[in-house]
């Protein structure tokens, strides 16, 4: 059996990622401050597409800036994360399609416990705006990973100098 030879760098990311599906876990599932606080005794839920963040662009002033930001952006920026470390870890998953798919899963598991639970609300605009920030994460993978490789090139055209 080979054993793998981890990098220092790839088992701190590891920990980064083990540490992000933690801190993602508990404000997803048990956080007070985003109504975690119990569970529904009605299964709450939302299947039409957009319904949710229409309601909190046209009533955001209402609903006020934390709502909208936490409802919205943070379920992007939640994401992202994952789309990021993801392929970082694994070069099976550096594809765009299959980071995308992944993030879908993800999000698609984490909804469906949420409703299975009663805790929180299933809301296919959670599955895509955490979908969207899986791809975002992966954007950002791409782009530091291209300007990583660059950097590494200049510093080997000047070492063989």
């Amino acid at each position: 059996m080979k054993k793998r030879n981890h990098s220092g760098w790839t088992k701190a990311g590891w920990l980064l990622f083990y540490l992000y599906i933690v801190l993602l876990s508990y404000f997803l599932f048990f956080s007070e401050h985003y109504g975690r606080d119990g569970t529904s005794q009605d299964y709450r839920y939302n299947l039409v597409l957009f319904k949710e963040i229409k309601r909190f662009i046209q009533y955001r002033h209402i609903l006020g800036l934390e709502s909208f930001v936490v409802n919205i952006m943070g379920n992007v920026l939640a994401f992202a994360p994952f789309g990021f470390l993801l392929p970082m870890l694994n070069k099976r998953y550096r594809g765009f399609f299959t980071t995308a798919f992944l993030s879908f899963i993800f999000t698609l598991a984490v909804e469906l416990v949420q409703l299975y639970f009663k805790v929180g609300i299933f809301d296919v605009d959670d599955i895509f705006l955490n979908t969207v920030g899986g791809v975002l994460g992966y954007i950002s993978y791409r782009i530091f990973h291209a300007l990583f490789l660059k950097s590494g090139k200049k510093n080997q055209k000047s070492r063989r100098s």
